[in-house]
């Protein structure tokens, strides 16, 4: 009895876990990439982005402690799904689990471009020896590796989430909604990012956006959500 107290209490601190870091992190990429890089990088003009990365220096670094904010939640999702879905199926928990951290090393790596271009604007000896457009050129080179890199941690993270919607679409606890939407999410993932790794013409990439945004956007937050309110307070099984 005290044991079986024990694992529900552990549980829901997973559940209210994950959700709580799973909102953080829409806040945060919201607020990284949907606004600093979306205000900041303007595709296709080498020179405005350059001027603009180096006239808000201040918002270019907090759009790097966001990311990094973001990688720290994702390895404290990795464990709490763990947790919180091994009793279902703990093969594919743990599974699910390490794809989330090979996307969250992958995503380490790509942020290491955006302190590349840190250092670039920031460090004078640098600034010295290059002229403008070598330097405006580089930027932009760690610029689209960090859009190449995180892409390709975006198809590891859409196979992650399509083992969780798998697993939760196992659970008689999940709604399955959520498992449909969280599938749903998954191929977005892995189609989108497929087609931007693979270099392929932007109005099919444009195309499956549209169609798998809101799926993608509601299938993890709705996820959260859930997790967050109800999640911590039903006995998960299968």
């Amino acid at each position: 009895m005290i044991s079986s107290q024990k694992n529900l209490t552990n549980l829901r601190k997973a559940a209210i876990t994950s959700g709580i870091s799973l909102i953080i992190m829409a806040l945060a990429a919201g607020f990284s990439y949907g606004y600093v890089h979306g205000s900041l990088v303007v595709p296709g003009d080498i020179s405005t982005t350059y001027h603009n990365i180096a006239s808000s220096i201040m918002l270019f670094k907090a759009e790097i402690i966001g990311w990094v904010v973001i990688l720290i939640l994702d390895v404290i999702v990795a464990w709490s799904f763990y947790i919180f879905l091994k009793p279902v199926n703990q093969e594919l928990a743990l599974l699910a689990s390490w794809l989330r951290l090979t996307y969250a090393a992958i995503l380490g790596i790509a942020i290491l471009n955006k302190v590349f271009v840190l250092l670039l604007l920031n460090n004078t000896d640098y600034l010295s020896f290059l002229k403008t457009d070598q330097l405006q050129v580089n930027i932009a080179l760690y610029l689209e590796a960090f859009k190449m890199i995180w892409s390709i941690g975006l198809i590891v993270f859409g196979v992650h989430l399509l083992v969780v919607g798998w697993i939760a679409f196992q659970s008689n606890s999940i709604p399955k909604i959520i498992s449909i939407l969280l599938v749903l999410a998954a191929i977005g993932y892995i189609g989108i990012h497929l087609g931007k790794t693979l270099l392929i013409e932007q109005n099919i990439i444009t195309t499956l956006e549209l169609i798998f945004n809101l799926p993608m956007i509601a299938g993890e937050l709705g996820f959260g959500l859930w997790l967050l309110f109800k999640g911590g307070r039903v006995t998960i099984k299968s």
